[in-house]
């Protein structure tokens, strides 16, 4: 089975070095001195990892035969694919590759249907779930234990907790509502208390 890993950025340097944007949670297994690559498009590749390195939070990778910021630039925008077992799982019983989250039901702890995941988002700060909901709309969850307690692989679901306005914006609405009512009552005080409102802003 074909798992995307990474996706090649722009050049570093003068000799071949180039920024990767990881889509592993696995990036010293999948993009480690060694690894070989599939790639799309399949002209650019395969691809040998030749060394890696950290640089300002980033990912850094050099492939066997790119010698020259040329050399490196002609690879942006690629995807780097490695060939994994479908029956592999990842050592941490709390991760999950990304085939095994996409397709899975989302859902609220009540067993309310929230939409189907349909992508993983593998961003510098943190992941983030596609959800697709049945309206077609997309809502982008942060996949984090607090917002998504349980992963369910043999029942085929998530089921997460969202925060006010993170699935219904008008829950987001009705919230703001409230704080401005807040704010109204509060102007209904004393001057010192408008004043003081006034500093914190």
């Amino acid at each position: 089975m074909q798992l995307i890993v990474g996706r090649i950025g722009r050049a570093h340097g003068i000799k071949g070095d180039v920024t990767v944007e990881v889509r592993t949670d696995e990036p010293e297994l999948r993009l480690g001195p060694g690894a070989v690559l599939m790639t799309d498009p399949g002209s650019a590749g395969p691809l040998t990892v030749a060394s890696g390195k950290v640089h300002s939070g980033r990912l850094l990778l050099r492939f066997e035969g790119v010698t020259d910021r040329n050399g490196a630039e002609a690879l942006r925008g690629t995807l780097l694919i490695a060939e994994i077992d479908p029956e592999d799982s990842p050592e941490d019983p709390d991760e999950y590759y990304d085939h095994q989250l996409v397709g899975l039901d989302v859902v609220l702890t009540d067993g309310t249907v929230v939409g189907q995941l349909t992508e993983v988002l593998h961003l510098p700060y943190q992941d983030l779930l596609t959800v697709v909901r049945p309206d077609g709309t997309e809502v982008l969850v942060p996949f984090v234990s607090e917002i998504v307690p349980e992963i369910d692989l043999e029942a085929q679901r998530a089921v997460i907790t969202p925060p006010p306005g993170l699935i219904d914006a008008a829950d987001a609405v009705v919230a703001s509502s409230r704080e401005e009512a807040a704010d109204s009552g509060e102007d209904e005080n004393s001057g010192e208390n408008e004043k003081s409102g006034g500093a914190d802003a």
